[in-house]
């Protein structure tokens, strides 16, 4: 009997996966914990295997795909086996059904119904007007044949797009459905197809109060028809504006802006700056690097050293090494120290955790090997949360000061500057030259007051600039 296999859910905060790239195809022979895909996270890429064993009948998704957890991803069974039969009994509706089929926001509780009992109706959608003709009367006026069947993304697409849907000839949803890609198709074609299909268009929302159509946008549309005026000449008569790219937003770096975003809308942000004598750190990284091998000090690095000073300092001011959440304040006793990492997929922020129990060389060593599983994009995302106090480190790119964004929920972030010379006037007036490095600490201003987080670098100083005192605890 085929079995369906689904996406398994990698980590407790993975929800979808985005699959990079299949590793069978239709008709292979696959073993169990063989590699069906590899597939990438918010977080890390790793390998999918199968959780049965037999030919694959059916590859359910395509590479570029984004696939929500515990949705099929393939049958396996016999080899000509109809896969049908198993995909009814999982209740699978092909991949575009969740777009199809779920209300919109603007939608009751019974809009579904409301649909099923009129067809000839239109179902609303999120951008739509209610004085926009029906899709069914458009289709009377064009004296188009096309079944009208189409999702509200792929209308929400084409209107914004000022594309008129029933000029989709071909949809490639179920039973000829137009969905999102069929318009998109249409776009990325131009030419022709896409003026014949912005010719039978409705205007598009309105500039004006509740997207009514002002004179400003009719003006925008007879602009578009006007013919057009000479193209000012220029010296090569070079094309403007140039070869583009556009690329949408997914995967690790969809997640990263959606978490920027929400973090700068829910928290109260304000970044403090400091410097610290650096050459305390210069001559013990450089004493470290020349150790005997046997200690497992000579690979500690700068940032390591700054990372284990900024542990002790979030350990000893509290209120710096907590989660705000729902308006409750939790503060931790141990540090589970957030950092970090640049990687070829984006920002990833591997945990050490209990850091603030950790010596020196321990604390280096850890840093390094969850460094290295981030970069290499085999990190269990599980590692890649619970951090309570967070460094980013730009100091190795030149960075003398920037404004890090809260790991929210977490209420404090230390930034790690370049180490930069600086002059000095000494007590008889003599100008000198001296190492210094600079700190960006960002706090969340509801719970954490100027003054808390001035105290907070005033410690972190300190620890810097006695690091050799500090590396002994």
């Amino acid at each position: 009997m085929a079995t369906v296999v689904v996406m398994p859910q990698l980590g407790n905060s993975v929800e979808s996966c985005l699959i990079i790239s299949w590793q069978v195809k239709v008709g292979d022979e696959v073993a169990v914990d063989g590699v069906l895909c590899e597939v990438e996270t918010d977080k890390a890429s790793m390998e999918v295997p199968s959780t049965a064993a037999g030919t694959v009948l059916a590859i359910l998704w395509e590479e570029g795909d984004d696939v929500p957890v515990k949705d099929p991803i393939v049958v396996v069974g016999d080899a000509g086996e109809d896969p049908q039969p198993a995909l009814d009994a999982a209740g699978w509706k092909g991949k575009d059904a969740e777009e199809e089929d779920v209300p919109t926001s603007d939608e009751g509780p019974h809009a579904q119904q409301e649909r099923e009992a009129a067809p000839e109706s239109e179902s609303p959608d999120m951008t739509g007007d209610a004085s926009q003709p029906s899709q069914g009367a458009a289709e009377a006026a064009s004296g188009q044949a096309s079944n009208g069947a189409s999702s509200p993304r792929a209308r929400n697409l084409a209107q914004s797009k000022n594309i008129d849907i029933d000029a989709v000839q071909q949809g490639s949803g179920p039973g000829g459905r137009v969905i999102e890609r069929d318009v998109q198709a249409v776009l990325d074609g131009g030419g022709a197809t896409l003026a014949a299909a912005r010719a039978g268009a409705q205007p598009g929302e309105g500039t004006g109060l509740g997207g009514r159509v002002s004179t400003a946008d009719l003006g925008k549309d007879a602009a578009a028809e006007a013919p057009k005026q000479a193209t000012f000449v220029t010296s090569g008569n070079r094309e403007y504006p140039g070869p583009t790219a556009a690329t949408p937003l997914k995967g690790i770096r969809k997640v990263i802006s959606e978490r920027m975003m929400h973090s700068l809308a829910s928290s109260a942000q304000l970044t403090y700056t400091s410097t610290a004598k650096a050459a305390g750190l210069l001559a013990m990284r450089k004493k470290l690097k020349n150790s005997p091998e046997e200690l497992g000090l000579n690979k500690v690095t700068i940032g390591d050293l700054v990372g284990f000073a900024a542990v002790k300092a979030a350990a000893k001011h509290t209120n710096h090494n907590g989660h705000l959440e729902d308006g409750t304040f939790t503060t931790f006793e141990n540090v589970h120290l957030g950092m970090a990492v640049d990687t070829p997929r984006g920002l990833l922020v591997p945990t050490v955790r209990n850091a603030s129990q950790m010596s020196l060389r321990e604390f280096s060593a850890t840093s390094k090997d969850l460094a290295y599983q981030a970069i290499d994009g085999k990190i269990n995302p599980d590692l890649l949360a619970g951090a309570t106090f967070t460094v980013s480190n730009l100091g190795g790119f030149g960075i003398e000061s920037f404004t890090p964004l809260l790991n929210v929920p977490q209420v404090a972030i230390l930034g790690v500057d370049a180490i930069f010379p600086r002059a000095t006037i000494d007590e008889d007036g003599n100008v000198g030259v001296e190492q210094r490095i600079g700190f960006s600490l960002t706090a969340d201003h509801r719970v954490i007051d100027g003054a808390d987080a001035a105290r907070f670098l005033q410690d972190l100083v300190k620890y810097i600039e006695n690091i050799d005192i500090t590396a002994l605890g």
